[in-house]
């Protein structure tokens, strides 16, 4: 094992202080240009290395922040880091990322590890199978900053960023309301998640004005993956009165949805018509291309670690505590405009 060179083992080289190899090192006014070169270049040769972490938390500070998300294989999130990723750049903070892969107990461990860590601030979009704060009550408890984005849990000392989704749920329905659809069916992911909640909620809100049947029969709860489409549809089918219009909670379940129908002879959007969510790329790559509900991942990213950077400066101070919504907006393709029957 190599000895860690340390200020005192080049201050003993170049016959000074300690005090004053430290001050060259961080660049104090107080010592001259060509005695910091000069000691820079020593540290340098002697394969001396700065121990950020000691000096943050001299300071109470590390200058580090955690990140939660549920998995880091999808495009959304690799959008929402990216997003991230910039704004932290931009003000010297650098990002430990970590994925729950939808499980409860691995966010919770994620948490631990980053509190263990000394963020000084969280990020976090949920699991599937999160019902509770609890685990980052120690972040709370010491002051450290919690904010939820995407996938948000209630708590009254944290904030979040999200999108409407009851708005964007409720366009969706009213589209294919609009494109003539009457019995309209929703697959969606764990409902105690406000994404998939506020979703459906705006999917029943759009059919009771419109004075159409809300049957329990026609919400299937899933974990959203392309064979869950599958699946969904090949249910959907088997009813006396299947649906002829069905709105889905992510473009890759929709997708497996658009698989089944097609396989099964179902004509897709005449007979059955398909709106999904997120407009993630496979959307432009199914055929017929998916009609989606588009929302800017990198935006969303950007807006949460602003909101964070605020708060640890408290800019907008800790009470301000109350959800920034984003907007949402419908692109519409091929799944789900019925032309023959608005002639």
């Amino acid at each position: 094992m190599h000895k860690e060179i340390t200020i005192y083992d080049i201050a003993k080289r170049l016959q000074y202080s300690p005090a004053t190899v430290s001050r060259a090192l961080n660049d104090h006014p107080a010592i001259r240009p060509d005695t910091k070169e000069l000691i820079s270049a020593t540290a340098e040769q002697m394969g001396y290395r700065f121990n950020r972490l000691a000096s943050n938390l001299r300071r109470q500070k590390t200058s580090i922040l955690g990140v939660i998300v549920p998995r880091l294989n999808s495009n959304f999130m690799s959008r929402v880091l990216s997003g991230m990723e910039k704004v932290a750049n931009e003000v010297a903070y650098n990002l430990i990322i970590t994925q729950s892969l939808e499980s409860a107990h691995k966010e919770i461990a994620n948490v631990k590890t980053l509190f263990d860590s000394r963020v000084d601030g969280l990020l976090v979009s949920t699991s599937y199978e999160t019902n509770s704060t609890e685990s980052f009550e120690p972040f709370v408890r010491k002051g450290i900053p919690v904010l939820f984005f995407d996938r948000a849990m209630p708590h009254p000392q944290c904030t979040s960023v999200v999108i409407d989704n009851n708005r964007a749920g409720y366009q969706a329905t009213q589209h294919l309301i609009e494109q003539g659809c009457t019995r309209i069916a929703h697959v969606t992911g764990p409902v105690r998640r406000n994404v998939y909640q506020d979703r459906l909620l705006g999917y029943q809100r759009a059919l009771f004005e419109a004075n159409l049947p809300a049957d329990d029969a026609l919400i299937i709860e899933s974990d959203l993956s392309f064979e869950a489409g599958v699946q969904a549809v090949r249910r959907l089918l088997s009813m006396a009165q299947p649906p002829d219009g069905i709105f889905v909670a992510n473009d890759f379940c929709a997708t497996g949805c658009i698989t089944a129908l097609k396989q099964a002879g179902v004509s897709v959007p005449h007979d059955v018509a398909v709106v999904g969510f997120n407009d993630d790329p496979v959307a432009q790559v199914i055929e017929p291309s998916l009609t989606t509900v588009h929302y800017d991942g990198e935006t969303m990213g950007e807006v949460a670690m602003r909101s964070l950077i605020n708060l640890l400066n408290d800019v907008s101070g800790r009470q301000m505590m109350n959800p920034l919504v984003l907007g949402a907006e419908l692109v519409i393709r091929a799944s789900s405009v019925r032309q023959s029957r608005n002639r």
